[in-house]
Formats: structure tokens, C-alpha cells, sequence
């Protein structure tokens, strides 16, 4: 998000210092990550299988807590959110969509599943409809509310995860990798739908490692390499056309690079910017 030199610099929704993660005390899956993002920032999160990527959403999301450094989200403190302390309200404000759908949608019904959430906050039952009604339009799949989730095609289930964040209303939406094993027609209706959100305002991260899609749902782009470290922080059109640094974060293949074969996604990436 551009921000003007005559206009005061916004705090930062998500303020990291020197974080680190490592998985049962050993592993590393981020090593020192320094990061701020402001309201209403479209960011695209990219890196390769194992950068760190989906590691570096559910520290935003309170799941996990840093094991070192700094993080926080507005005022709180994201080690004590995932202890527990006010984490109800935090996921108000914050909901990640997992890379799995199936880990959201349990119910017996999508609409089910949707209405979980609002449910939980204690709103009446025409609140609860008026919440479900609207996720349900805003991913285009009123006409599955009453179907069961196990009868949902892949993109259909991913929509419908997403919805069931959408009905909690939050201002903050983490993406995970939303566009994985999808057909094209269907990652495409769906990559349409979240550039919709966030034109809506919402505060979108969405973590990928397919090209193709940056320019669309982004404004600013973070790469993770492969030592789980931000390689580079910049605008779509800066980052996708880096060819050496593509390489190093191991998101086109050098081999191709070095023939001079295009490659289809970064062909697409390129000709948007």
C-alpha cells in the first residue's frame, strides 16, 4: 500500500522483529524474519515448498507463538494470543483458510460450517442468516449451502472454507496456498473472487508459489528462501521481474532459465505488469 509523504505512516497491523520458529524445538521453519504490514495491504507471500510460508500465516493467525523475537498484531502480543488470552476476539478480526479445506468444513451442511462461527458469537438467529447469506454471495456458491461438504468438488471446497471465515467478518483474511491442485477454470473464478475481497478493503495475505496469480491478487510481494529468510520485499512488477532472484528462491527452474525456455507462469506474471 502506497502511503504519501504528506500522510502520517499508519501502525502496522502485523509488527515483527527478529522472529523465529522452530518445530518442536529443533526444526527451524523461519529463522529472523523482520515484517511490518498495514491495513488494507494486498500481499502476495512467496517462496518455495518448505520456505516457511504457511509456517509464517499461523504465527499471524495465533496458533503457533514465536520461539524468539518479536510479534505482534495492533496491540496484542501474539505469544499471549496463543496461549489463549483474548484469542476468541483476535479471530474475529483475523481468520486463515487452511491449504486443506477439509480441516475447516465439518459439518453436515456447508451452510453448517458457515454458520459456525457467527454461532459462537452469540448473534441472533437473523444475524447468523444475514452473515451466512452474505459469504455464501460472496463466493458465489449460495446454490451449495445445502449440500454436504464431502460432495464438493476441490474448488468448491476452498470457496467454501473461505466462507466460513467471511461469515466471522474479519478484517484480516490469511490465505494458504488457496489456489493448490485446482483446475484452471476453477483457480481462476477463484483467484477473481479474492481480488474482489480485497478490493472490498479486507487486509489480504496469500501465501503461493504459483506466478501467474501475483499481479492479480497483490500489490506488494515477499519472497521466503529456502533458509526460511525474506529474500526481498517489493511491488509485483519488481519482484516478478528478477530472474536471478526467481532462481535463488527456487520459484522458476534454472535450467530452463538458462536455455532461455519461458516458462508459462512467469509469461503471465510478466505480460501484467
Amino acid at each position: 500500500m502506497s502511503i504519501s509523504p504528506d500522510q502520517p505512516r499508519q501502525q502496522p497491523l502485523f509488527h515483527l522483529r527478529d522472529v523465529c520458529y522452530k518445530y518442536h524445538s529443533q526444526r527451524m521453519a523461519l529463522a529472523g524474519v523482520d515484517l511490518d504490514i498495514y491495513p488494507g495491504e494486498q500481499v502476495a507471500l512467496l517462496g518455495a515448498n518448505g520456505s516457511g510460508k504457511s509456517t509464517l500465516l499461523k504465527l499471524m493467525d495465533g496458533i503457533y507463538a514465536p520461539t524468539s523475537g518479536t510479534m505482534r498484531m495492533l496491540e496484542r502480543d501474539i505469544k499471549a494470543v496463543a496461549a489463549g488470552e483474548e484469542a476468541f476476539t483476535f479471530h474475529r478480526e483475523v481468520g486463515l483458510v487452511f491449504q486443506d479445506p477439509d480441516i475447516q468444513l465439518f459439518s453436515a451442511t456447508v451452510y453448517d460450517d458457515i454458520a459456525f462461527g457467527p454461532l459462537q458469537l452469540g448473534l441472533s438467529s437473523a444475524e447468523v442468516r444475514e452473515r451466512c447469506d452474505e459469504a455464501l454471495e460472496q463466493m458465489e456458491i449460495t446454490h451449495l449451502a445445502r449440500r454436504a461438504p464431502f460432495e464438493l468438488s476441490g474448488g468448491e471446497k476452498k470457496r467454501a472454507a473461505i466462507a466460513s471465515v467471511l461469515s466471522l467478518r474479519p478484517d484480516v483474511i490469511l490465505l494458504d496456498e488457496p489456489t493448490a491442485a485446482l483446475d484452471p477454470r476453477t483457480k481462476w473464478v477463484l483467484v477473481n473472487l479474492i481480488r474482489k475481497l480485497g478490493q472490498a478493503g479486507k487486509t489480504i495475505i496469500t501465501s503461493t508459489h504459483e506466478l501467474d496469480i501475483v499481479p492479480i491478487i497483490s500489490e506488494r510481494v515477499i519472497v521466503l528462501g529456502e533458509e526460511r529468510r525474506i529474500l526481498t520485499d517489493g511491488t509485483p512488477e519488481r519482484v516478478l521481474s528478477n530472474r536471478d532472484l526467481l532462481v535463488q528462491a527456487n520459484l522458476i527452474h534454472p535450467q530452463l532459465h538458462q536455455l532461455g525456455i519461458e516458462q508459462p507462469s512467469l509469461q503471465v506474471a510478466t505480460s501484467n505488469s
